[in-house]
């Protein structure tokens, strides 16, 4: 990773316990960015910090004689509430390896390394503590700051517009449609890419269960891809122990261009 992103994870780290250590307990309630691949529109208030962390992330394909077995570690977002209605995140993913193997030509390839630093800003106008219905807007800009095959190698950028409606008492729904600028596979320019995840989600006492589906649309210029995933995620929030989620999701691929199955643990803590 470059030291402009171990500057920019740091800076904003110490921003937020500076911050907090002046803030009052929080009005809203607790909502985290973990688990699934949609985002919620829900904003931290001002001067709270969260820090939320993948644990563990592994994704495996087989297919066509080919496998490929990918698995990150400290997949880490920090969260960062400056208004009422804005909040800042930077994320960034520790640890990847990425093994290939081709069991036809007997060629087996490992790449590893640290992820790109994401860069974001949440404003959610209507709703911003996620209550009733919530309506946000959260533009992003990835800088290259990731090992060689493991980060895009480019900036790209794009914005997500998430959105959340309970249907009754018991149920809600949320959408987070993502429209992005990708860099090419050769290198040579950039393109469109887009998709996102739709989703129901229900509290049972004290564990939040959730079913997604999620897409998305690569309009490379070398082959444009479509990935699928139904998702299946489950966040549970100790009484005991304040401001704390455990989560575990499970997203299984719908076609062959999407992970067969993908697993991942991860917490967040609310500061």
């Amino acid at each position: 990773m470059s030291k402009a992103g171990i500057a920019s994870i740091a800076g904003l780290a110490a921003l937020a316990w500076v911050s907090a250590a002046h803030a009052q307990d929080a009005a809203r309630d607790f909502c985290a960015d973990r688990p699934g691949k949609g985002s919620p529109p829900c904003v931290l208030d001002a001067g709270r910090f969260q820090a939320e962390l993948g644990v563990a992330d592994g994704a495996w394909s087989r297919g066509g004689g080919v496998s490929t077995d990918d698995m990150a570690f400290g997949e880490l977002e920090l969260r960062l509430g400056l208004t009422s209605t804005v909040e800042g995140q930077v994320a960034w993913t520790a640890r990847e390896r990425v093994r290939d193997e081709d069991r036809a030509a007997g060629v087996v390839s490992t790449t590893e390394g640290s992820g790109d630093v994401t860069f974001s800003l949440r404003w959610s106008p209507r709703s911003p503590g996620g209550d009733g219905v919530s309506v946000a807007l959260q533009p992003f800009v990835s800088a290259p700051a990731g090992s060689g095959g493991i980060g895009d190698g480019m900036w790209l950028g794009g914005v997500i517009a998430p959105i959340s409606a309970p249907l009754n008492a018991d149920w809600s729904l949320a959408l987070s449609p993502e429209l992005s600028a990708r860099p090419d596979a050769d290198g040579s320019g950039r393109h469109l890419g887009f998709g996102g995840a739709v989703g129901v989600g229900r509290s049972v006492g004290p564990v939040a269960l959730g079913l997604e589906l999620w897409a998305d649309r690569d309009e490379d210029p070398s082959g444009a891809v479509t990935a699928a995933s139904l998702d299946l995620t489950a966040a549970w929030t100790p009484a005991s122990i304040k401001d704390l989620q455990l989560d575990v999701s499970a997203y299984v691929g719908l076609n062959r261009d999407t992970p067969d199955l993908e697993l991942a643990v991860g917490v967040a803590k609310r500061f």
